[in-house]
């Protein structure tokens, strides 16, 4: 986004969501991946207690969201656009009344898409339909309050900008960050060796076969969802609700464009775990600005509740951000974990568990016996080495801290109920290229 400082990308609509409201610097997802990310967003919950810890797992029937909580309030409920909880099913979930979506990823143009339990081809770029299918739905008129989410597709690689937008960047010299070749020192060798593969800035770069070309087309994707946010936007103010709708933009993951070597996600990396968070709700946002306190994902629905006057989601792990809207110094988390659970399909990452406080980062490859050449653990001093390339954990200067954030994460797995921790016990991770869905 422009208004969190990138040198070319203009993003105009969503600066003035973040003019007029709160950006969050400092926003997490706790597992970096769509669908155990999406999960989280819903219920509140850590991958390893709602489930949904890969791409192909549905969302439990029964479980808590805040959605279903606020139609069971009297709100009126609608789900438009990406869903990908459950890879072939495009059936309409519970909790919504009205409900727009399709198999899988989706395609870029020209979409099938599921409208209230009828399929539909519908002609058009995806980000323009969905759009207008959520404006439409917000123009009906309507005695009870809402709730909506609308999911984007972009800038999901493979990546296929609007026409307009497609070559806007073609006069912008890209080049790879410092630790696309080197990804730092100390990192385990399984880094270096998957540099070729799918997940690496080497392979393919989901067709793009060049580097500055992959950067571009992905950058090219997002002005058509800030397009998107100031068509809400304008439609709010149309129909009058627009003070009086909580608006939140945000992300379900980060995206690594070649950092440490890598062109996806699901590691612990800060340009994985990174999401924008953008908040609007003059009601209870009285001075406009910036937040430094660490939200997460899990933070979304007992936070949405908390502003709607609903009860938490049952169990939830996350805590309303609703006083740190309020106040810029509300107290708030020290610490916490992430997690990632290995995926057959996508071989190229090993399980990952670690910690992050405001200034230090641990992670943990829990793979046991047979890997510790390849995956070791990485301890970084955020504030004096924001880029991670300085991997602390075998400097005995850093040892008390590497104690101390070890013990940290398993305090955090226990307060989760992670403990005892059931990851998949992978393989020693494969570094040949199949060519895989993009996921």
């Amino acid at each position: 986004m422009s208004c969190a400082g990138h040198p070319f990308l203009k993003t105009p609509h969503m600066d003035r969501l973040a003019a007029e409201g709160l950006r969050f610097r400092n926003a997490f997802v706790t597992t970096s991946l769509c669908s155990p990310s999406r999960a989280s967003l819903l219920s509140g919950l850590y991958a390893h207690s709602h489930g949904v810890t890969n791409n192909f797992t549905e969302y439990p029937q029964g479980l808590d969201s805040y959605p279903a909580i606020l139609r069971q309030a009297g709100y009126r409920t609608a789900y438009i656009g990406k869903w990908h909880m459950g890879e072939n099913n495009d059936e309409p979930r519970s909790g919504f009344d009205h409900w727009i979506s399709h198999r899988g990823q989706g395609l870029y143009n020209d979409t099938e898409f599921n409208i209230n339990g009828r399929r539909r081809k519908v002609s058009g770029y995806y980000t323009h339909v969905v759009t207008e299918m959520a404006c439409d739905w917000l123009k009906q008129p309507r005695q009870t309050p809402f709730c909506l989410i609308l999911g984007h597709k972009a800038p999901h690689s493979a990546n296929v900008p609007e026409p307009k937008y497609a070559r806007i960047f073609d006069d912008m010299k890209i080049e790879p960050p410092a630790t696309a070749r080197d990804p730092g020192r100390g990192k385990g060798e399984w880094v270096r060796r998957r540099l070729k593969t799918w997940h690496g800035v080497e392979g393919p770069l989901y067709g793009n076969h060049d580097y500055g070309r992959f950067v571009r087309t992905y950058l090219a994707t997002i002005p058509s969802v800030d397009d998107s946010v100031g068509r809400i936007y304008d439609t709010l103010r149309q129909t009058g609700e627009l003070d009086n709708t909580l608006l939140v933009f945000l992300a379900d993951n980060g995206c690594l464009l070649g950092e440490h070597g890598a062109v996806d996600k699901r590691v612990m990396w800060e340009e994985s775990i990174r999401v924008p968070m953008l908040v609007r709700y003059p009601e209870a946002i009285r001075e406009a600005g910036t937040r430094d306190q660490m939200v997460l994902n899990i933070d979304l629905a007992p936070s949405l509740l908390d502003f709607c006057g609903g009860r938490p989601p049952a169990g939830a792990h996350g805590r309303s951000w609703k006083p740190v809207a309020a106040r810029a110094d509300a107290p708030w988390r020290r610490s916490w974990h992430y997690e990632y659970n290995y995926e057959n399909e996508f071989p190229y990452t090993p399980n990952v568990r670690g910690v992050r406080t405001d200034s230090w980062k641990y992670i943990h490859y829990p793979n046991g016996a047979g890997q510790a050449d390849t995956e070791l653990p990485e301890l970084y001093n955020l504030a004096e080495d924001p880029r991670e390339t300085n991997n602390l954990a075998a400097d005995p200067s850093a040892r008390g801290k590497l104690d101390e954030l070890r013990a940290e994460l398993a305090r955090l797995l226990a307060e989760t109920g992670a403990a005892p921790d059931n990851m998949p016990v992978n393989p020693r991770i494969r570094f040949e290229m199949p060519d895989p869905k993009i996921r």
